[in-house]
């Protein structure tokens, strides 16, 4: 027999009774409200895995962990569309004169060869292949699903000719963007790289731009869909270690694993400096990361908050702040 679902009074009874929190009256309701039982308080009750279930004292801890999450996603927000807007003018650029071309097709048979850097049969040189068949086969599936709705493809398609690649960067998502940047020739890719500032002795074959994207791409899509971030669990894999190398290598700060949300900041910052932005603008990006943590360093227990925010997250923005 199906149960009934729990009213709301419910549910912070059973909170109350069977979790031991203290939550109660209609100020703590209105925040469950606000939070959502299932998105809020099931989604912030653990670190990473639900086998890792914080012991709150009482609500607040909870609502703590729920509006840092919350700050965090709307400062992460502009920065990682400023870089997903960033890295697609950029790689455009480079593909454009190493083309001399605009369209797809060519841009595809010209540039989209990284396979050729393998032994024709090997494991590496199918990947590649298969990376690069399905990179073709997603972009024009977007042309055919977005005609009819969005003016850009249309605008083209009516006066029959092929969408431009610029038009195509509008419609791919910043996973698909980094797949195409995977995909292209050492040489096209060692440019890109060049000219978004990375250093050739961090990246002789060109592909350290789409492992940044990559990494990237999770935590955008997360801050996207107003998914969890504070724990780092929107990772759908392990973040390419060659990123942290060369981050360590610059920076000097040690121990960059992105299973802390500061790694996050690190990264971002990082790339920011190497696109020039500002210093004043990377810095308040930081300052608010800490003004963020130290909220919630006085609304959560010691151990609950050095769950989230790890105990060399000052020296990491110490060091971050002087290399900048």
């Amino acid at each position: 027999m199906q149960k009934k679902p729990k009213s709301i009074n419910a549910l912070m009874a059973y909170m109350r009774d069977v979790k031991g929190l203290n939550i109660s009256g209609s100020g703590d309701k209105k925040k469950l409200r606000y939070m959502g039982y299932f998105h809020g308080y099931k989604g912030y009750r653990y670190h990473n895995n639900p086998a890792n279930t914080y012991a709150f004292n009482s609500f607040d801890e909870v609502q703590a962990i729920y509006d840092f999450d919350m700050a965090i996603k709307t400062m992460f927000y502009p920065e990682i569309m400023f870089l997903e807007t960033t890295f697609k003018n950029y790689v455009l650029e480079v593909i454009l004169e190493e083309s001399k071309s605009k369209r797809f097709a060519d841009i595809y048979a010209k540039l989209l060869t990284d396979y050729k850097a393998y032994p024709i049969g090997s494991n590496e040189y199918k990947k590649a292949i298969n990376k690069r068949m399905n990179l073709r086969n997603k972009v024009y599936s977007l042309i055919s699903r977005d005609y009819g709705k969005r003016f850009i493809v249309n605008h083209y398609y009516d006066k029959d000719q092929p969408l431009p690649i610029w038009a195509i960067f509008e419609l791919i998502s910043l996973g698909e963007f980094g797949t195409l940047v995977d995909c292209l020739d050492q040489n096209t890719g060692k440019k890109v790289s060049k000219s978004v500032g990375i250093k050739v002795a961090y990246d002789r074959d060109g592909k350290l731009l789409p492992l940044i994207v990559y990494a990237l791409k999770d935590l955008r899509n997360a801050v996207a869909h107003n998914n969890t971030i504070f724990d780092t669990r929107f990772k759908t894999g392990k973040v390419n270690l060659r990123i942290a190398k060369c981050i360590s290598a610059e920076t000097g700060i040690s121990n960059i694993t992105f299973e802390s949300i500061v790694d996050y900041v690190i990264l971002i910052s990082f790339m920011m400096k190497l696109l020039e932005c500002p210093k004043k603008k990377i810095l308040a990006f930081i300052r608010l990361f800490e003004k963020n943590c130290e909220e919630l360093r006085g609304k959560v227990s010691t151990s609950i908050f050095n769950t989230i925010v790890y105990t060399d997250t000052r020296t990491k923005l110490n060091l971050l702040k002087k290399y900048l």
